[in-house]
């Protein structure tokens, strides 16, 4: 069984890599680079689903299982932002600090403020899209709830890591192992349901 993830961040690659082998240990997962896949996946959709369906599709091609991730961190004193731009954030703020993980992070400090820590409730959201070789597709979702901290935590992980504040484990996700994260993420809840769902279908 191949699958192609449509995905270029070797760190989200690895991560979706190490949890579905769990599920498919003989599944043979690559990347859009390894089928010839060239050029952006224009993420167009206006949720999480929509956006996921959109690379699950390029992945596929009519060949190969695609499966599409999107994901991102929902605010609840932003009102859900950062949300589908999370990966974005500030970029599409014209932020002059940068448009890299770091800047994202830095541009979500500065508009939380003076926040207070009980009012900085998040959650990160993962939607996984799988569309197979026979045009069949289906999405699932998982969350995980956490707050926004008002300083970095950690040097492990990935995205806005540092700042998600994770109560049942007391740490940040940058200061998780990556079982640790992997056990009760967001992308693990999905990719366990994902792989669950994947069962059902084949």
């Amino acid at each position: 069984m191949k699958l192609v993830l449509a995905s270029r961040n070797a760190k989200k690659i690895n991560e979706l890599k190490g949890i579905l082998r769990e599920c498919f240990p003989d599944v043979e997962i690559l990347s859009l680079d390894d089928v010839g896949v060239t050029g952006e996946i224009e993420e167009t959709g206006s949720t999480f689903e929509e956006n996921a369906l959109l690379k699950a599709r390029a992945a596929s091609m009519g060949r190969y299982i695609g499966v599409g991730d999107d994901s991102g961190l929902t605010v609840d004193a932003l009102g859900g932002e950062p949300g589908i731009w999370s990966a974005r954030y500030a970029e599409r703020h014209h932020y002059a600090g940068g448009h890299d993980d770091e800047a994202n992070n830095r541009l979500l400090l500065e508009r939380l403020g003076s926040v207070p820590q009980e009012e900085r409730g998040a959650a990160f959201v993962c939607c996984i899209a799988c569309v197979l070789p026979d045009g069949r597709s289906f999405t699932v979702r998982g969350e995980v709830r956490g707050s926004i901290l008002q300083s970095y935590r950690g040097s492990g992980g990935f995205g806005y890591d540092p700042l998600f504040w994770y109560e049942p484990l007391g740490r940040s996700f940058a200061e998780l192992t990556p079982a640790e994260k992997n056990a009760v993420s967001h992308r693990g809840v999905a990719l366990r349901k994902f792989a669950a769902r994947l069962r059902e279908e084949l």
